[in-house]
Parts: structure tokens; sequence; C-alpha cells
């Protein structure tokens, strides 16, 4: 196994471990974290899903260049990475990559493909992929200028040089910085904070926002009425609501 996942008070965890390559990704590593995904998913009992790395250094150095080394053009079209990251992307639940250390190229595009970054203090960001003759391939093109504009994305990826994390809180790479012994405790503020939310209406937010980067904005404001539409039906919003009259904290059941 090359992945840890563990649940706990609703808050899944999944540990990319492979310490003897600096955490990164091959195709065997991607497929047990598409599994873990599924099974979270599906499980009522997983509300939010973080992602961090094995050790204190590497959060995930990225694609494990042996594996790379020997890839031709055919199978880049089929890479699993790609796949992974569109999965993390449009997963239904929220997700944090909780970084802590060091993100390169796939590693970075890992944490891109998640709702929050938290990053440690020191820990370095970047994408080196025009230096060994390719390019961040699995969403770092895309999914970098709609976190940090054009300028600074083509900055980062045609110079390859890295960033360090109070940079790219600067940039809005990432949402907060913290000292390596603050990392446990700011992951579980935010996810505790996301578990306490209603299920169904983050579901359907999160899908609303991530439609806003793709859609015109017509469209994306007719997703917004219907799932406004759906969620004046579920049990959560009349939860909601009455807890907020009650002055009480609400009882979420994602229904």
């Amino acid at each position: 196994m090359n992945i840890g996942f563990t649940v706990q008070d609703r808050i899944a965890t999944l540990t990319i471990d492979r310490p003897d390559v600096r955490n990164a990704l091959d195709e065997s590593t991607a497929a047990e974290i598409e599994r873990a995904l599924g099974n979270a998913e599906e499980s009522r009992e997983v509300l939010l899903v973080v992602f961090t790395g094995g050790g204190e250094k590497v959060f995930v150095s990225g694609a494990d260049l042996k594996d790379l080394h020997h890839r031709r053009s055919k199978q880049v079209l089929e890479a699993c990475l790609n796949r992974l990251f569109a999965r993390i992307d449009s997963f239904p639940k929220p997700t944090i990559a909780s970084m802590n250390g060091h993100a390169m190229g796939g590693g970075l595009e890992l944490a891109l493909a998640c709702d929050f970054r938290i990053a440690v203090s020191g820990a370095k960001l970047g994408f080196p992929e025009v230096g060994l003759g390719i390019l961040p391939g699995a969403g770092g093109t895309q999914r970098l200028p709609r976190l940090v504009g054009l300028g600074r994305a083509k900055e980062m990826i045609l110079t390859a040089d890295p960033v360090d994390a109070e940079q790219a809180l600067a940039f809005g790479l990432v949402n907060r910085v913290v000292p390596r012994e603050d990392l446990a405790r700011a992951t579980r503020e935010l996810a505790e904070k996301l578990a306490s939310r209603a299920p169904v209406a983050l579901r359907l937010a999160k899908a609303a926002l991530n439609l806003s980067a793709r859609v015109p904005v017509d469209s994306g404001l007719a997703f917004e009425v219907l799932s406004q539409t759906v969620l004046f039906e579920t049990k959560d919003k009349k939860e909601g609501i009455a807890a907020f009259l009650e002055k009480r904290q609400p009882e979420f059941k994602g229904e």
C-alpha cells in the first residue's frame, strides 16, 4: 500500500506515503487514491477528505520520474494523473490539501485540484517541468491561472522557479500558511467547520462554483437557481433556519 486512509469524526484523511521516492505519484498510487475516493464518496460517514503526505519534508514531489522516463506520446493521452486530478476537482465533497512540505509538479497539481490548500511555512511550491523538456500536463496550465492569474502562472511555469509558501499565499495559491507545529490544528479547524455545514448545500455550492469557470454566466446563474430550488425542499434547509431562529446549533443530516 502506498497510501493511508483513516476516518475520524466523519473527516477522512488520505496520506500519500512513499518516503523512498519523496511521495511521488505513479500509476499504482493513483489507482489506490481513486479507490479510496470512491469509498469516501459512497460513505455517509465521510463528509470531506484531507490529503497530506507522509513525513515532514514533502507533501507530494510529483509524478514518479522513473515512470515518466519510459512514457511515449500515446501513453500521455491515457495518463492516470489527469484522470485522478479531474476526479478530485469534481469530487462532490469538500477537499483540503494539508501541505506538510514541498509540492512540486504533479504534487502541486494535486493541491490545485483540492478546494482548500494549507501550507507549512518554508514549503516550496513549483512546476519544474519545462526544465525537464515537458510541461505541467495534469491540470497545471489550466488550474493555476484560474487561481493566481495568467501573468503569475506564466512566471511560475515558464521559468520553472519555485515560490515559497509565503509568496504562494500572497499570490492566492494557498489559503493559509502556518508553522509546521500548527498544521494539524489548522487543518482540523477548517475540516470541522466544513463538517458542521449542510452537506447537500456544500455539494451544490461547490458544483456551482466549479461551474463558474467553465460556462457562460447565464448558464451558471441557471444552475445556481436550480440548485437553490432543490435546497429549499431539503430537511437541512428547514433545520438550518429553525436552528437560527431558535438560537441553537443546527443538526444537519444531509437530507
